[in-house]
């Protein structure tokens, strides 16, 4: 039985009777916030408005971070959902950065926050987001080729694969190796569902691959005739110099069904996570973020009163400020569950 915790003005615990059915215990957190968005069908986060295209190699935001004297840099992987991209997932969350400076600065933390954020390999065109509605005439064609909208990996509505997964993977290898590895990652929505996968893919001891021959790879050719291509998993664990990760943090995130993915969810991922739910999301279905909710071993679970965003009020903010102070106040215990 659950026993969930909610927060009006204060904390107190009641057990959630109705939900019998599930083995492990998590916190579910509810406050007020002032955040609103609106939500897009077909499970996919909001179409963003136009901001400039990332570099070159569309990957990570480049800033050169300066360290305060006494601080020891934390480095957090910010994976944007889809139809986002790095630059515009860093406009979204200014406030959420600024506010975990603030907050982990002073000791005994001392600790620097450096957010990184790469942006995902596959450009999406106008007619792959969710709710479009074509123009008519001329403009139509060369709208397809404008946008500045990135995913992760591109959903098969027909077979459910995950086309492209190798890809965003080998991605997101390349923004680690190019921080010198990361202590967390964060994502939100398809980032979110990545993220989780990054972390137990990262796990120690090592989850070991099926055989290539023995399933159907989750993001499979046209003929669906290759072998599936693990070589992302090696890439993501030399570019985190073989350390895990110490969390994962995940905002309207979901389980990834494809059976070629099972073995990054069985056993459950024992990187501590951190989920927040919007209690309002019509964009990820409730089932599907418990989904992963349920394939992770120790999770905190919170609770928001709005729906598919990231919200960066401060009183949202601090529920993720102390949650992060408790893994780096138990530095052991947090080494030995990622272990």
């Amino acid at each position: 039985m659950k026993a969930l915790i909610s927060v009006t003005t204060r904390i107190y615990h009641r057990i959630a009777a109705s939900r019998t059915c599930r083995s492990h215990q998590f916190r579910t957190l509810t406050m007020s916030a002032s955040a609103s968005a609106t939500p897009t069908p077909n499970g996919q986060s909001p179409a963003p408005t136009p901001t400039p295209t990332p570099g070159p190699a569309q990957g990570t935001q480049k800033k050169t971070p300066s360290i305060p004297k006494g601080k020891t840099e934390t480095k957090i992987l910010m994976l944007h959902g889809y139809t986002q991209s790095g630059p515009l997932f860093s406009s979204k969350t200014k406030a959420l950065s600024k506010l975990l400076t603030k907050a982990l600065s002073p000791p005994p933390f001392n600790l620097h926050p450096t957010l990184i954020y790469p942006t995902g390999p596959h450009r999406l065109r106008p007619s792959d987001i969710p709710g479009y509605v074509p123009p008519e005439g001329e403009e139509a064609a060369a709208e397809e080729d404008e946008g500045d909208n990135w995913a992760w990996f591109r959903k098969d509505e027909a077979t459910g694969s995950y086309r492209g997964l190798e890809a965003g993977m080998e991605r997101i290898a390349s923004a680690i190796a190019e921080a010198g590895g990361v202590d967390g990652i964060c994502g939100f929505s398809q980032g979110g569902a990545t993220a989780a996968l990054v972390a137990a893919a990262l796990e120690h001891p090592y989850r070991t691959p099926p055989p290539s021959s023995s399933v159907t790879s989750p993001s499979p050719s046209d003929s669906d005739a290759k072998e599936v291509d693990w070589s992302w998993v090696d890439s993501l664990r030399a570019a985190n110099n073989n350390q895990p990760l110490k969390f994962c943090v995940v905002y309207s995130g979901f389980y990834g069904p494809p059976e070629a993915l099972r073995w990054l969810y069985e056993p459950k991922i024992a990187t501590p996570t951190l989920h927040f739910l919007g209690s309002l999301d019509t964009v990820v279905e409730e089932s599907r973020s418990h989904g992963l909710v349920d394939r992770c071993q120790d999770p905190t679970v919170v609770v928001h009163p709005g729906g598919h965003y990231v919200p960066v009020a401060k009183d949202w903010v601090m529920v993720l400020v102390g949650w992060l102070r408790q893994r780096y106040e138990n530095k052991d215990a947090t080494n030995k569950e990622a272990v």
